[in-house]
């Protein structure tokens, strides 16, 4: 029996479904894990600009399964389910805005939450390679896709020896300089157009680099990403954020001797 764990609202960010790293069944598992008011679908949930290059047969049943489980949370627990567009799922830009049934389609949008308001946007906006020359930008997904490759291998052998999952891919490029750069930049520059916009916060991806912290005084949130991190943000009834990693979620399981009903929670 698994008891679900509820949060008023979730953000997921970067699956990239249709990509051979996209880590599908594990977030398909986190949703089964939860429920919530509000799915908010920040950017580059299906990869297009991999299917377009490898061709519709790459799209699994699996990746199916995912958004047949939002489904599901939208007729059992009535979730309202908000698709921000991203880079890789641009040809959502003919779709937005779009209303139906519990869904929205947006380029983005703001959240009002506990007398705060947020900016949600998936961030490729200040991506001036993705936006002005994507044909640059596709060149250098070449290269990112390699090191996830390796990153899969890696683990692949991690997990015959017993060991958790670790990303190889993100301690690589927390050790360039220039990626580090990078992000740090990518952060100022959306913590200055919230403040632009008159909000209190930023609700972001495209990096897949999570993070909850305040730059100044402007709260900025990034969901991370489920091809190296496997992380979600959730916010709490009283409008706290948390970081919820997956590998965190599978050790805080009890034991299957245990005979208990199964909470499936996440440590902060």
């Amino acid at each position: 029996m698994h008891l679900r764990t509820y949060y008023p609202t979730v953000v997921l960010s970067d699956i990239h479904l249709g990509s051979p790293h996209s880590k599908t069944e594990e977030v398909t598992t986190f949703l089964q894990s939860i429920n919530c008011d509000r799915l908010i679908l920040n950017g580059d949930i299906i990869d297009g600009w991999h299917l377009k290059k490898s061709g519709l047969h790459k799209w699994k049943s699996k990746h199916t399964d995912f958004f047949k489980v939002i489904m599901k949370m939208m007729e059992n627990f009535g979730t309202e389910v908000i698709y921000v567009r991203g880079n890789h799922d641009d040809f959502l830009d003919n779709l937005a805005p779009l209303n139906f049934y519990n869904v929205r389609i947006v380029k983005d949008c703001t959240y009002e939450s506990h007398g705060r308001r947020y900016y949600v946007t998936h961030g490729d906006v200040f991506d001036s390679v993705t936006t002005q020359m994507k044909w640059l930008a596709m060149l250098g997904d070449s290269g990112y896709s390699f090191l996830l490759w390796l990153n899969r291998i890696y683990n692949a052998r991690r997990m015959k020896q017993g060991k958790p999952y670790y990303s190889l891919s993100q301690s690589i490029k927390n050790k360039v300089k220039s990626a580090v750069s990078y992000i740090c930049n990518y952060e100022t520059e959306l913590v200055r157009l919230a403040r632009s916009k008159k909000c209190d916060g930023v609700i972001c991806g495209h990096i897949h680099h999570p993070a909850n912290t305040y730059l100044e005084g402007i709260h900025y949130l990034n969901s991370g990403d489920w091809v190296e991190t496997l992380s979600a943000l959730t916010e709490d009834e009283d409008g706290n954020w948390t970081v919820r990693y997956f590998n965190e979620m599978l050790l805080s399981h009890p034991k299957e001797e245990d005979k208990q009903p199964l909470q499936i929670t996440i440590a902060s």
